[in-house]
């Protein structure tokens, strides 16, 4: 059968980290014989060679090309490229890894849209990756009616005949931004790119040893040398207008301004970001005309403003101000509605950890000239952020604590302004102390989350992401004091039990799918919630479910199990749901431990106990509390003499000590 996909890996000593980006390959969902990992060796010193060489003499699908050391990424691709049967090659680093499902996903897409190039929903663990890209699929993307420029990295599937048509391929040598010039170009050039946003294809992983290549701090004079390459491939395949000057806006945005902004600047040591900042300052002034930073925000249009100028003192202390600017997002509701989370939560900006305040009847006006000093800039940026508060928008993000995915929630919200002096005492202006009335920008937002959509099982951390005048931050929805916590109970959704919880010590919202035990709360039952009537069973349960949920019993004595079917109905809002089950006529004399199996038709069903037994005998039954094992009373007794005992030989010594306090 024809190769559907090469997937081209590059290798340069990854040590233990290519383990992972091998298992996902053999995990593939794409049957064996469609696809092919091609290993290119770039001269490894480290026993990554022997362990590729094992692995293709074990596994057919994996080849291994052995070279020496050509000094970046960019040639083991090219050889890659030629060495490729696929109709698809799809690029992968050694210390990244697949979803299960990319490979089959992404070429099934490709095909059913005739793209040239296929962009998989990514995830960064540790590192950045773009997330407005993937807000929704886009079968027929372009630079025009989708962010396609935010993804630059080259961890895409391509169609090769497109690669060989128009001669694509990376440039080689020591040298980065390799794949900027590659992506750019295929974006330009491709009838169509299609980007798949509903399971994550990629994951990019930041090493724990941080040495990961794009991580390492660069040589200014050769990045930027290189990266006037990839504007040359703008230039090259666009005209003059809008469009460029859109992607243009890119590299300023990404590559120039936000390395010169707050506290990643600040983290740098003095020579070395005045080196940084002395060939940005080449860059803007030589490749971008007034369109290309009249687009951006508010705060980057300072920045890119003072950078054009060559102050850079007055870029320094810009960052200081804007290191103190933070989202803030609270929670004011969590409760199961119509078998899905609604989550209420209100978000603003702050500054130095007091809510951030605005100059009340701003009005839009163009960066005309740069600020004079620092006062001036904040003061713009203040302004600037209460005029264009009708843009500012809230999100809600779920994202799985394990492998870093995340996905956007549907959202409602409201904008609105506040008097600074309301809730707002000890606020810090936006606009640098300036007298007038101020106010605050508060977005309130509502999302519905409905924990069935979320694939696999685990912790899932609520993040709120904000959209207001020059800063689009993220923050984790949260701290609540542990007084005014809603508490909502676990649920039911999608067969499985979801537990929304508090974190500790933070008190940050989070989503569990996997929850067992204990912690489903089943534990909190009383004996006055369960009643029997013949052999009828109900039961009142602190449990959000959809009505005519199956659920399953096992009763358990000493000698015998009996299983039976269960019904979950929903009560009435915060009361939990009704548990009805028909008992076995055959449970005979004796006591009977009462377990739940909540989601019966899961791979692994999983059983909780509840807290009574019943105890059976002259055709009646009864509802009973747990029997402690033989001698347990006696040991309990026991602890509870030596614990007093010790109590009271400590007591004295403490009260000595605190009055010597």
């Amino acid at each position: 059968m024809p190769v559907k996909v090469s997937v081209i890996v590059p290798v340069y000593n990854p040590g233990i980290y290519i383990e992972d980006c091998i298992s996902s390959l053999q995990r593939q969902s794409l049957p064996p014989d469609e696809f092919e990992a091609i290993f290119v060796d770039d001269g490894s010193t480290d026993e990554t060679p022997a362990r590729l060489d094992r692995l293709a003499a074990e596994d057919p699908r994996m080849r291994v090309i052995h070279q020496e050391n050509s000094g970046w990424s960019g040639k083991p691709r090219n050889v890659g490229i030629a060495a490729a049967r696929g109709e698809f090659v799809m690029f992968v680093d050694n210390d990244d890894y697949l979803g299960d499902e990319a490979l089959e996903r992404m070429y099934d897409y490709g095909v059913a849209n005739g793209a040239d190039v296929v962009v998989g929903k990514m995830a960064g663990k540790n590192r950045g990756v773009p997330v407005e890209l993937f807000r929704r699929n886009h079968p027929r993307a372009t630079v025009e009616n989708a962010p396609l420029i935010d993804s630059l990295t080259p961890h895409k599937m391509f169609r090769r005949e497109f690669l060989d048509r128009i001669g694509l391929r990376f440039p080689e040598g020591r040298r980065r931004l390799e794949d900027h010039v590659f992506v750019t170009e295929a974006y330009l050039r491709a009838e169509n790119v299609s980007v798949l946003s509903d399971y994550v294809c990629y994951y990019h992983i930041r090493r724990d040893d941080a040495s990961n290549a794009g991580f390492q701090r660069f040589d200014p004079v050769g990045y930027f040398k290189n990266l006037r390459e990839a504007l040359d491939v703008v230039e090259r395949y666009t005209e003059p207008g809008a469009v460029r000057d859109r992607l243009f806006r890119r590299w300023l945005r990404v590559e120039m301004v936000e390395r010169l902004r707050a506290r990643r600047l600040l983290a740098l040591p003095d020579d070395y970001r005045r080196e940084l900042f002395a060939e940005i300052h080449k860059v803007v002034v030589e490749r971008f005309g007034p369109g290309v930073a009249a687009g951006l925000q508010p705060t980057q249009q300072v920045v890119a403003a003072l950078t054009a100028a060559d102050r850079y003192d007055d870029v320094v202390a810009f960052a200081e101000w804007e290191a103190g600017v933070a989202p803030r997002a609270t929670p004011t509701g969590v409760e199961w509605r119509d078998g899905a989370l609604r989550v209420g939560f209100t978000a603003e900006y702050t500054s130095a950890r007091k809510p951030m305040t605005f100059p009340e009847g701003a009005a839009h006006t163009p960066l005309a000239d740069t600020p004079k000093n620092v006062e001036e800039a904040v003061a713009w940026v203040g302004a600037q952020t209460a005029a264009r508060f009708g843009q500012a928008t809230a999100d809600l993000l779920l994202r799985e604590r394990t492998s870093s995915a995340q996905y956007f929630q549907p959202v409602e919200f409201t904008r609105e302004t506040v008097p600074a002096g309301d809730g707002g005492d000890g606020a810090d202006g936006a606009d640098g102390g300036e007298s007038g009335e101020q106010m605050r920008l508060v977005l309130h937002a509502t999302a519905t989350v409905d924990p069935a959509t979320l694939p696999g099982t685990g912790v899932w951390d609520a993040v709120v992401r904000v959209k207001l005048g020059g800063w689009t931050k993220e923050c984790r929805l949260g701290p609540l004091p542990r007084a005014s916590r809603p508490e909502p109970y676990a649920g039911i959704a999608g067969g499985r039990v979801v537990l929304p919880y508090w974190t500790e010590p933070h008190g940050n919202l989070s989503l569990d799918t996997a929850v067992k035990g204990k912690r489903i709360g089943l534990d909190g039952l009383r004996r006055t919630d369960v009643t029997v009537s013949g052999l009828r069973l109900s039961a009142r349960l602190p449990l959000h479910t959809p009505d005519g949920t199956g659920v399953r019993l096992r009763f358990t004595s000493p000698r015998r199990t009996l299983e039976a079917n269960a019904t979950l109905t929903g009560a009435t809002q915060g009361q939990g749901s009704l548990l009805e089950s028909t008992l076995p006529a055959t449970l005979p004399r004796g006591i009977w431990r009462v377990s739940l199996c909540l989601a019966p038709d899961a791979a692994e069903p999983r059983w909780t106990g509840l807290p009574f037994a019943l105890r059976g005998g002259g055709g009646t039954m009864q509802v009973v509390p747990i029997p402690r094992p033989r001698g347990a009373r006696k040991l309990l007794g026991r602890a509870r003499r030596v614990l007093g005992a010790a109590r009271r030989r400590v007591a004295p010594l403490v009260n000595g000590m605190n009055g010597r306090r």
